[in-house]
């Protein structure tokens, strides 16, 4: 396992961070307990949670877990979790408000069994509350104690960037990681979050980077895929589940990575996941391990450095493609500020 800080921050996390959101529903704790209990020999220190997985089930494991190990092995633990989602039937039990957070971590707290939780991240945007009054809750809840980093996640560019500088404006701690979809299969962030996460040293925590089991190998065009990860009820999963039918790219690149886990003796899965690890702005994947026989796969993942050929015929093969302006060619064109900017370049479109 190697290890990278988190984001601008000078806190250290492994490079394969453990997702925990099917623990206490999925996985039940005695199996979640030797999935942690694993993840942690094999030098791993990254645990991601939030309030609403599983309605807070997810976070009571973890605190049992951690109630039941020794210090040595619990104070290494770094510990994300999530706010802003509906935690409960009151109209002010969501978004990101100062009453909805502050009893969102609150909760966390209790439920985790710590003081502090090292990264919270706000789960997602909200369209209604002032950025100013949720800037100022994280202010205070990090000079009290209870945070030691704040987060982002699902936040789209200009989101981001507004919250970074009205962060910076009011002079209260900025975000330094943004939790977000990415994967070989799902790479539109690479249009406008990634590069201003690159312009503010903002690190990217992937969810999903096998695109929910996809990219593990274990599906084959046409074939029946009733007993894999694809058809959970999960609303995130079926939609994915929706985009990869009958997606000729999407198939092309999964047999690409097979290709290459061939070539190279490796698994699909660990192809997938190295060159996530390998991209711009990357600080750990999150990888969601069911079961013991996932998560031995997925670590090797830690420690394999892709060949610069392999790299480059996967990201050719998964390239997105915009077909229009902004993105795409003419939309490159109109920031481009030496040889392709000339008025020939345009009109060869």
């Amino acid at each position: 396992m190697k290890y990278r800080k988190l984001g601008n921050s000078g806190l250290s996390v492994s490079n394969l961070v453990l997702g925990t959101m099917g623990f206490g529903t999925e996985t039940e704790e005695k199996d979640a307990f030797v999935i942690l209990d694993a993840f942690f020999e094999a030098g791993g220190n990254g645990i991601d949670t939030s309030d609403v997985y599983g309605k807070g089930a997810s976070e009571e494991l973890l605190g049992h877990w951690r109630a039941s190990r020794p210090r040595d092995v619990t104070d290494r633990a770094v510990t994300l979790t999530k706010g802003r989602y509906g935690t409960g039937p009151d109209v002010n039990d969501v978004g990101t408000s100062r009453r909805h957070l502050h009893r969102s971590l609150d909760t966390s707290l209790r439920r985790l069994k710590v003081e502090t939780i090292d990264l919270y991240q706000l789960h997602g945007w909200d369209p209604l509350t002032p950025v100013e009054e949720t800037i100022a809750f994280l202010d205070a809840a990090t000079r009290s104690g209870k945070i030691h980093y704040v987060g982002l996640s699902n936040f789209t560019g200009w989101q981001m960037q507004l919250f970074l500088s009205t962060a910076k404006a009011m002079g209260a701690p900025m975000p330094v990681t943004l939790q977000q979809q990415y994967s070989l299969i799902y790479r539109e962030i690479e249009y406008e979050v990634i590069p201003a996460a690159l312009h503010n040293s903002v690190g990217l925590l992937p969810w999903s980077p096998l695109a929910a089991g996809f990219l593990s190998g274990k599906y084959v065009r046409g074939s029946d895929t009733s007993d894999g990860r694809l058809t959970s009820d999960n609303p995130m999963v079926q939609h994915q589940a929706k985009q990869l039918h009958d997606n000729d790219q999407k198939w092309a690149t999964l047999d690409a990575v097979r290709q290459a886990a061939e070539r190279i003796g490796a698994t699909p899965s660990q192809v997938a996941l190295a060159w996530v690890m390998a991209r711009p702005s990357v600080t750990a994947p999150i990888i969601g391990a069911r079961t013991m026989k996932q998560l031995r796969d997925n670590l090797v993942a830690a420690d394999l450095v892709l060949d610069a050929d392999v790299i480059a015929t996967l990201d050719k093969v998964s390239a997105p493609t915009p077909e229009d302006y902004p993105y795409g060619r003419f939309g490159a064109l109109q920031r481009e500020r030496y040889v392709d900017s000339s008025e020939q370049a345009l009109r060869e479109l």
